[in-house]
């Protein structure tokens, strides 16, 4: 049987998902979700790992069957490729050092507040008033671990990501999370824009996935502090 064949980024960034074993699997919600649409296909599973700048050019030149890693989707993306119903939907947080007196966007003016260049984060960070945004490029293998180190650094004075992305360092000493924007930003399966029969059967899984409660279970299990996004007519 042909596998189905993912993009991601060998990342780790927990409970989305961690670096790849040797084997070639990984765990976490994204692949939790992933392994879910491949049993309802009935095909093995497989990893496309990409650093972040090249995962949607993998997916448009038909390298892969989609890309599912933390793909917001906006206006932009939409414009270079397609997308599947939603597996996930976040907000978004803003992370400071601990002790930084932040508490929201007003605060951040005239301060360097980093996001991944790109991504619906850095749309948020460019609307807080005077604020100095700093993109951080994705060609690198770790951006957010980059960005992170920034911050600890003092390079950088906050950072805007999902908050899924920042659960594991809630309750780390030298951070806090500042505030949170209710974005409500969807994550779907991106698909290359010429493979609609692709994007359809993505999409068709996906929707199985979601009626029979699978991704429900998976989403308590991996992100139980976040409450499920989806009612029962999703």
């Amino acid at each position: 049987m042909t596998p189905l064949r993912l993009v991601c980024a060998d990342l780790h960034a927990p409970p989305l998902f961690s670096l790849m074993r040797a084997d070639g699997t990984r765990e976490g919600y994204e692949p939790a979700v992933a392994q879910l649409i491949a049993d309802q296909l009935g095909r093995p599973l497989e990893w496309v790992p990409r650093p972040w700048a090249e995962m949607i050019p993998t997916v448009q030149a038909g390298d892969a069957d989609g890309l599912l890693c933390g793909q917001g989707i906006s206006p932009e993306r939409l414009a270079l490729v397609d997308f599947t119903r939603p597996y996930a939907v976040f907000d978004e947080s803003v992370l400071v050092r601990a002790g930084d007196p932040a508490r929201r966007a007003g605060d951040l003016g005239g301060r360097r507040v980093a996001a991944i260049a790109g991504s619906v984060n850095l749309t948020l960070a460019r609307s807080f008033v005077d604020a100095e945004v700093v993109a951080f490029g994705g060609e690198s293998d770790d951006v957010f671990g980059e960005m992170i180190g920034a911050l600890e650094a003092g390079d950088v004075d906050a950072v805007v990501d999902d908050d899924v992305a920042l659960v594991p360092l809630a309750d780390d000493p030298r951070f806090e999370i500042a505030f949170t924007v209710r974005t409500r930003n969807a994550w779907g399966v991106a698909v290359a824009k010429d493979r609609p029969d692709r994007l359809a059967l993505l999409d068709d899984a996906l929707a199985h996935v979601v009626e029979s409660g699978g991704l429900e279970v998976a989403w308590k299990q991996w992100l139980p502090t976040l409450e499920f996004p989806f009612g029962g007519d999703t």
